[in-house]
């Protein structure tokens, strides 16, 4: 799922190409992708467009006539740019957004259908769609620590939930608890001052250097290729590779369709945490720590 820095860059690169362009059109091929229906997503149509922002892990273009359009990518969905006067790529698209400017073509891959397109009108109906989590680089140490402590969860679920910090997902969650040092399975509730300012410098530290990271390799360019799966992560997608900070081989903990990577060495002090899928399975035999492994 494109995550903070992944979106943050979209928006960079439709603010550069659209704002205070038209909004020609758009061109809807899948029936479940607009989920609303007052307004008209033809009220739209026409409409220049003033500002692009992020909100949470939505994109969102603010129109003429206090509409906004709120475009969230869920995990399959991306984004192409042509150029007015050239062709799109030839994909299948879920959506065409034709500007003056150029087309903004939308894909996702996979058979489910999760990308969510909203049309409303006015601030107010645009904050409806918020889940409500603060910023995590302008919200400051003391609302952090308060947003952390408000509920007690495992970190990982704390620093992914989007009712307490707005576009953190699977993968830089996973490179922030790695650059902390803690373990993703800490209840949010048992961390000392120390572990709050550190985890805080973290998530500051790598959200920023992954999106200095892909701005500089995008290069101008509308971002291509994204991913959560990059080279140059300390741990995540990396199960059994070593890790770049001690060498011990990265692990991983499964749960459903998630997967949350991990060293051994760096965060939870050698000791292996139990995957819901091999521990339950090899039972007594699960290495408890990386010397028995």
């Amino acid at each position: 799922m494109p995550e903070h820095p992944d979106v943050e860059l979209y928006v960079e690169a439709l603010a550069a190409r659209v704002a205070g362009r038209r909004l020609e059109r758009v061109e809807i091929a899948s029936p479940f992708l607009v989920r609303t229906f007052e307004p008209l997503l033809a009220a739209a149509h026409g409409r220049t467009v003033r500002g692009v922002r992020r909100m949470g892990k939505r994109i969102v273009l603010e129109l003429e006539d206090d509409l906004f359009l709120a475009l969230h990518l869920m995990i399959a969905g991306r984004l192409h740019w042509a150029d007015a006067g050239a062709a799109l790529p030839k994909r299948t698209f879920l959506a065409t957004f034709v500007f003056e400017s150029g087309s903004l073509g939308l894909t996702e891959a996979g058979s489910k259908r999760r990308a969510a397109l909203h049309l409303v009108r006015g601030a107010e109906a645009l904050r409806a769609l918020d889940r409500g989590g603060i910023e995590p680089l302008s919200c400051g140490l003391e609302a952090f620590a308060e947003r952390m402590r408000s509920e007690n969860h495992t970190l990982k679920r704390s620093l992914t939930d989007p009712r307490l910090f707005s576009g953190i997902g699977n993968a830089y969650s996973d490179e922030i608890l790695h650059r902390a040092r803690l373990s993703p399975l800490k209840l949010s509730r048992a961390l000392d001052d120390e572990e709050v300012v550190r985890l805080h410098a973290a998530v500051v530290a790598v959200l920023e250097e992954w999106t200095d990271r892909l701005r500089v390799e995008a290069g101008g360019a509308f971002p291509r290729d994204v991913t959560a799966f990059r080279p140059g992560m300390a741990v995540h997608g990396r199960y059994r590779q070593p890790c770049p900070a001690c060498g011990a081989p990265v692990q991983r903990i499964v749960h459903a369709s998630n997967e949350s990577n991990y060293c051994a060495g760096c965060q939870t002090g050698g000791r292996l945490l139990a995957d819901r899928v091999l521990s339950r399975l090899l039972k007594d035999d699960w290495p408890a720590s990386l010397d028995e492994l």
